[in-house]
């Protein structure tokens, strides 16, 4: 046997398991329209705002009358007492998948989807954006880039607003019109250029973060037909010479945060079962090259698409989610420390 004093000796060497995630406390913040998804949340001016989609149901139906997607903007002083701030629409187009971002010069930024129905089919998309300087006055959303392009989020770095564009097929890619995936980016979010394109089959919604040291990191979901994994890329300045791994999971509405100790966390739809089925939403352990569902959010069926935000020494989490019977917007609370 050996000696007690080594035994404690080896277990202070030994690895500590890494602390799991607590869930302080989750609350539903709206539920006015018959759908409310596809948010995100950011802190502005000292307060908090989430946005998000509003609709009839999950994809805009026949009625654009009734049924045009529109863009919900709330504000809060302290995540509990929440207000609408705006609503912004466009006649015959379906806004969605609305992100938030604060431009260099100060300004609360919306990048947001336009997609066109005639008759409830889909004849064509191209993204908006839209500014304001308090987060109740707007402007009106503008278009960006190609039509056919989805410029899925915003994010600043040294003066450039980056994004990752896909362009092409809209759902399983067709012959002939394959879908691709490009990095562009922007000064004013307004003008935007390509740097290259990223070899990503499949490649759809995508969030870029940066490191400290100006290292570009992006998890991108996976369209129908390209195995439905998500993507972990990582490169370095330039950005043109990428290293992917490939998750063995799907991820939908994709996000994730990187702390101020370097750890990354991260988020999306998640299915127990195999063949897409029993979604819900999670919170993963990520690095560049795994991402880990460690925590799963009240959640169920039409579900995800959370927004991150590193606040008095906690993580915040928006999403939406079914579970309760009414497609609505919720906010977690939770603790990564022990």
């Amino acid at each position: 046997m050996l000696p007690l004093r080594l035994l404690l000796g080896l277990s202070l060497l030994a690895p500590l398991a890494p602390a799991a995630p607590r869930l302080l406390s989750v609350e539903r913040i709206w539920a006015e329209a018959p759908h409310s998804a596809f948010g995100d949340l950011i802190r502005f001016n000292g307060r908090w705002f989430a946005t998000f989609r509003e609709g009839i149901r999950h994809v805009t139906g026949g009625d654009l009358k009734k049924d045009d997607g529109k863009i919900r903007l709330l504000s809060s002083p302290d995540g509990q007492r929440w207000r609408s701030e705006a609503l912004l629409e466009e006649s015959g187009i379906d806004l969605r998948d609305p992100h938030l971002s604060i431009t260099p010069q100060g300004l609360l930024m919306l990048t947001m989807g336009g997609s066109v129905y005639v008759d409830a089919q889909y004849q064509g998309r191209q993204p908006r954006v839209a500014f304001s300087k308090d987060g109740k006055t707007w402007t009106p959303p503008r278009r960006v880039l190609r039509p056919g392009d989805w410029l899925w989020r915003t994010t600043w770095h040294d003066g450039w607003g980056w994004g990752i564009a896909k362009y092409g097929a809209y759902g399983k890619p067709e012959p002939g019109n394959p879908r691709r995936v490009d990095l562009v980016r922007s000064r004013d979010g307004i003008t935007w250029e390509k740097v290259c394109e990223l070899a990503v089959p499949g490649g759809d919604e995508a969030t870029i973060r940066f490191r400290p040291d100006g290292s570009m990191v992006v998890l991108m979901r996976r369209g129908i037909g390209e195995g439905d994994t998500a993507m972990l890329g990582e490169a370095r300045p330039p950005y043109r010479d990428w290293v992917w791994t490939d998750t063995k999971l799907f991820v939908g509405g994709p996000n994730f945060i990187i702390l101020p100790d370097g750890s990354l966390w991260g988020g999306g739809r998640h299915f127990r079962q195999p063949g897409l089925k029993d979604p819900v939403t999670v919170l993963a352990r990520m690095t560049a090259q795994t991402y880990e569902p460690v925590l799963t959010l009240p959640s169920g069926k039409d579900s995800s698409y959370p927004g991150f935000v590193w606040h008095d020494g906690l993580l915040w989490m928006s999403y939406y989610s079914s579970h309760e019977g009414k497609t609505a917007i919720y906010l977690a609370r939770i603790a990564l420390q022990p």
